[in-house]
């Protein structure tokens, strides 16, 4: 399988040294961090003279094209032509940032010269440029000199300054006027003269610098300490900070400096609720071509026109480089994140079926792509042009319709598939296993009996629940009763296997003991339709919890568990769902016992990757054995301690299923919160046995595929089962070069078995841009989706790199794909500025807040099953689940509007919007805090939670109580509506200011330093703009 995103790539004739998801291993780390090839002789830029201008270049801000040829056999640094950039006046050396008083932030500073980061930051100067398509026209000719903060015409593309402002037309040195969007001049002199030039380049490490250029540098002598990122000081939450900055405020020297201004800096929810005061509310239409979506929070309605909604398929750019040259140069992955199931708003239109008959769809004959609107009608509509592969294809007599006078048929919109974007088509046999027609599905519930589940109350549960849910089994739109047959096993050292077939009085129950060579010991009667089967099914579940209630049997199997589902199924000849119900570590003899491999001394050392590796051998067989008979499977673990989360989610993690955890299950505690996943997750809209597909236009095509998918070829993506929650993260590369006139098309086509045993194909249709202007790209840039791709790269690299490597390729990515828009799209502007596309100005909050989840933060205080199982959920997640993931919402309730309908707008998620008379809700797609402020109004707690004040509330509050009064009403109404946007159920958690709890709530505040390691978003801005600096250098 092809490899990752454009992540220090060789050239693409050499062969890659791997990185599994960035692929198959990175190999080692670089001897020298450089970017361009690893390995390759750091490069070095001569400074043109003092004073240079920056040549003018094409309207886009495009490198002339004499330097066109950037890649020969040494690659340089993002394409880099002799530096164009002119080399700023001495004082202009200074680095950007300055340091805070106080030790609030530990910057990266090194120990050199007296002035440090902040007093740069204090005089950085703030601003956005338009957003990002209100100057779609280029002006005709650029001025070199044109400043983003002038009254000026707007610069050509929208762009975030921080930094000071700009020099002049004219002169370098000179100060131009302020414009009303920059912010104060902190504590800074505007032009700079005011702070001495610093050693070198803001550093991250004390000691001398490193061989490379770019990148990560190796810690030096200064930082002794665990591999990773060198230790930090012990941060306000204590605990060894593993972020990528260190040194204090210690040695600062010079007058005190005004802080920077947090509100200053890029805000996510600025930027969420700019896009929906512009974009919320209206109609996305989609007829045009590589039009950027509004942002996933927006509330928005689309009408389909002829490209998939971007519900269904979103891109990391919709306006893709025209060569591979460029690609390489900007490094921003080019990626679609697809969510082929997604559920459609009421008030949208459902997707079309179309039947041609016993004929099939209709398919280009050489690339095999289906009728879509991107086929061009000729010869007076006798045959058509494939939009793809441009083979001319006959059209089918039966197919036949004239063309009008613009050439385009006229049955063109009674035809969803000529003039719509997402629709299906039904399958013939030949899309049929074995050519036979397909069965409906089944889904088997699997509950471990052992004595941990009986003892919580685990099994008592499961069973009164499946009577009344197996009623809400999925069905067919208008189908008055789902078709989805049910079966039932309960396992600990041994499987139990019941007939409930609807002639019988009683429940049979058949025991299986030899787990090592699996079969099913009944054809007739496991399987049953529970309409039929009420009575014995209900008589069935009755019987268990009592069966079992005196076992004291503590071991259980896995693998032979998920084996009898298969054979089941492949008895039934059906595809389906195993729901299992597990407590532990399958320890008992039988094909997968597992051991306790759990080791925190491997922490933050070249081998804690293998925590995460699953174990090879039984498990990979079994994830084939699941795909080939469509075979989904969804976990449900009740820990109460390590159980090899790595390799026991590894199956479902193959098969398009879900895993659930709940460590220390307790039925009073979190009962209603397993039940809510459970409902949610029998109910959904789901389709079988499936295989994917992403055809392409020429010039590129898919190479490298992430989600919870099995891949036995490098094109055919398997999915066992697919639900409205899973999304597929493609990568695409360039195999030639792209035009401008025809664009980028690609074509999702999914084929695979409904809920009621119909065979279909869904196909999602979307059409790009293409550009040779690098600005193009960076406009159409969704931050949202490039985070996505980030977060499954870097999940997927950990299997096989250390930590460490997999944050510094994070962090010079970044830094390469901002520093290549300085250099080729933004106006010439002193180098002490940081410069940002407006599209993805957020982007460094998301990333700092990526490097600090559970799995890359490297601390010994996280449980590995924990870090395991958000690695293994992130794969299949969709765009709107990342970004909430990554930036959480964080809601002021204490001075809500009882009166209105309306959510309170989310605030900036830092403590520093915390007050201690303030309710806040936090909620990030998995956990919903609801924290409280010591000087909380005893009034509002009183009508909250029914005490009179905030001390009167018990510790372990885990529930809000029913009452009658506007408060209550409006904030359990908020709760209940975030919960039902939601793929998972989320246990609420009530946390009191200053209590033992509130280190669970703080590591969401993802501005802030991380709890368990990493950097402030302040900080981690500043080290970003240092490394930007080292790439232009």
């Amino acid at each position: 399988m092809s490899q990752q995103g454009y992540v220090a790539t060789p050239p693409y004739s050499q062969a890659q040294p791997g990185m599994g998801g960035y692929p198959a291993g990175f190999g080692s780390s670089p001897a020298q961090p450089l970017y361009g090839h690893y390995g390759g002789q750091p490069q070095s830029f001569p400074a043109p003279p003092t004073g240079l201008m920056k040549p003018v270049s094409s309207p886009s801000g495009m490198p002339p094209s004499e330097v066109s040829s950037q890649y020969g056999s040494n690659i340089q640094q993002n394409g880099a032509h002799p530096q164009r950039y002119p080399a700023p006046p001495a004082a202009a050396a200074a680095s950007p940032y300055g340091q805070p008083p106080n030790s609030t932030y530990h910057t990266m500073a090194p120990q050199a010269p007296a002035q440090q980061l902040t007093n740069q930051m204090g005089s950085m100067n703030l601003g956005y440029g338009p957003g990002p398509m209100q100057n779609p026209q280029a002006p005709p000719t650029s001025p070199p000199a044109q400043q983003p903060f002038q009254t000026a015409p707007p610069p050509t593309m929208g762009q975030s300054t921080l930094g000071p402002p700009p020099a002049g037309p004219h002169s370098p040195q000179m100060a131009p006027p302020q414009s009303p969007l920059a912010g104060p001049s902190m504590g800074g002199h505007p032009s700079m003269g005011g702070h001495p030039p610093m050693g070198g380049m803001g550093r991250p490490f004390p000691g001398p610098p490193p061989p490379g250029s770019g990148g990560f540098q190796q810690p030096g002598p200064g930082a002794a300490g665990q591999p990773g990122y060198p230790q930090q000081p012990q941060g306000q939450f204590g605990g060894q900070m593993a972020g990528p900055f260190q040194g204090g405020a210690a040695h600062m020297s010079g007058p005190p400096q005004k802080k920077l201004d947090p509100d200053s800096i890029p805000s996510t929810t600025q930027v969420t609720e700019d896009d929906q005061a512009k974009r919320g509310g209206q109609v996305y239409t989609t007829n045009l071509r590589g039009q950027v979506p509004p942002l996933v929070t927006t509330d928005f309605t689309v009408q389909d026109q002829g490209n998939a909604s971007p519900r269904f398929m979103r891109c990391t750019t919709y306006s893709f480089p025209c060569t591979a040259d460029l690609a390489k140069q900007c490094q921003v992955p080019l990626g679609a994140i697809i969510k082929p199931f997604a559920t459609v708003p009421k008030n949208e239109t459902p997707l079309y079926v179309v039947n041609h008959g016993e004929t099939g769809p209709i398919r280009c004959n050489r690339c095999k792509a289906y009728m879509c609107p991107y086929m061009q009608f000729i010869d007076g509509g006798r045959r058509y042009q494939c939009g793809f592969c441009n083979c001319v294809n006959e059209v089918p007599t039966f197919y036949f319709q004239h063309l009008d006078h613009m050439g385009r048929r006229v049955d063109l919109y009674e035809r969803p598939e000529l003039s719509l974007g997402s629709y299906e088509f039904e399958a013939t046999l030949d899309y049929c296993k074995n050519n036979k027609p397909a069965s409906p599905p089944a889904y088997i519930f699997m509950i471990d009996v052992s004595y941990a589940n009986i003892k919580s109350g685990l099994v008592r549960l499961v069973c009164e629940e499946l009577k009344t849910l197996l009623d809400n089994l999925p069905r067919e739109d208008g189908a008055e009763s789902s078709t989805v047959k049910v079966g039932f096993v309960t396992y600990n050292k041994i499987l139990h296997f019941y007939n409930v077939k609807s002639a019988l009085a009683q429940p049979q129950m058949m025991v299986v003991s030899d787990t090592a060579e699996m079969f099913v010991p009944l054809l007739d009667g496991f399987l049953v339709n529970f309409q039929e089967s009420r009575a014995v099914i209900n008589n069935l579940l009755d019987q268990i919890p009592d069966m079992f209630a005196d076992t004291n049997e503590s071991e259980t199997v896995f693998a032979p568990v998920i084996q009898a589902g298969v054979e089941a199924l492949k008895t039934a000849e059906c595809s389906g769902k195993l729901f299992i119900f597990h407590s532990s570590i399958p320890t008992a003899e039988a094909p997968g016992k597992l051991k306790n491999r759990d080791d925190k001394k491997l922490i933050n050392t070249e081998k804690e990757k293998t925590l995460f590796q699953p174990q090879k051998g039984v498990y990979e067989q079994l994830s084939k054995d699941c795909v080939s008979q469509g075979c989904s499977v969804d976990l449900f673990l009740f820990p109460s301690q390590y159980v090899d989360l790595a390799t026991m989610g590894d199956v479902p993690t193959h098969t398009g299923g879900s895993i659930f955890k709940y460590s220390n299950f307790q039925v009073e505690m979190d009962g209603e919160h397993f039940l809510s996943d459970l409902r949610k997750d029998v109910e959904k809209a789901i389709g079988f046995d499936a295989i994917m597909r992403v055809r392409t236009s020429t010039g590129f095509r898919a190479t490298n595929f992430f989600g919870a998918i099995h891949m036995n070829n490098t094109t055919d993506v398997e999915m066992a089962a697919v639900d409205c929650d899973k999304a597929v993260t493609v990568e695409f590369k360039h195999d030639d070069k792209l035009s401008e006139e025809t664009g980028a098309l690609m074509q999702c086509a999914l084929l695979y078995t409904t809920v009621s045993g119909q065979r279909r194909l869904r196909i999602h249709n979307l059409s790009l841009n293409c550009s040779a202007q690098l600005s193009e790209l960076y406009k159409s840039c969704e931050t949202d989706a490039l985070i996505n791709f980030f977060a499954k790269s870097a999940y997927r690299a950990m299997l096989n790199q250390p930590l460490k490597t997999v944050r510094e390729i994070l962090v010079n990515q970044t830094a390469h794909m901002l520093a290549c828009y300085r250099k080729n799209c933004s106006s010439p502007s002193a180098a002490s500025q940081l410069i940002l596309p407006d599209a993805m100005k957020v982007f460094p909050v998301y990333l700092n807040s990526l490097m600090k989840t559970g799995p890359l933060v490297g601390s010994a205080e996280l449980s590995t099953d924990d870090r395991a199982h958000q690695r293994l959920i992130a794969t299949a997640m969709g765009v709107e689940d990342t970004q909430l993931l990554l930036y959480p919402r964080l809601i002021p309730l204490h001075n809500m509007d009882v009166a209105s309908d309306v959510v309170p707008a989310p605030v900036r998620c830092s403590e520093e919007r915390l007050t201690d008379a303030g309710m806040f809700l936090l909620e990030n797609g998995r956990s919903l805090f609801l924290w409280l402020g010591q000087a909380c109004p005893p009034e509002l707690v009183q009508r909250v939670f029914n005490v009179p004040s905030f001390t009167h509330l018990p510790a372990d509050l885990s529930s809000l109580p029913v009452l009658d009064n506007p408060q209550s009403k409006k904030l359990r109404s908020i709760i209940d509506s975030l919960l039902d946007q939601r793929p998972s159920a989320m246990k609420l958690l009530i946390v009191k200011q200053k209590d033992r709890s509130e280190m669970l709530f703080r590591q969401h505040l993802v501005e802030d330093k991380g709890p368990h390691g990493g950097a402030s978003y302040m900080d981690f801005l500043c080290y970003v703009h240092c490394e930007i600096r080292q790439v232009l250098t």
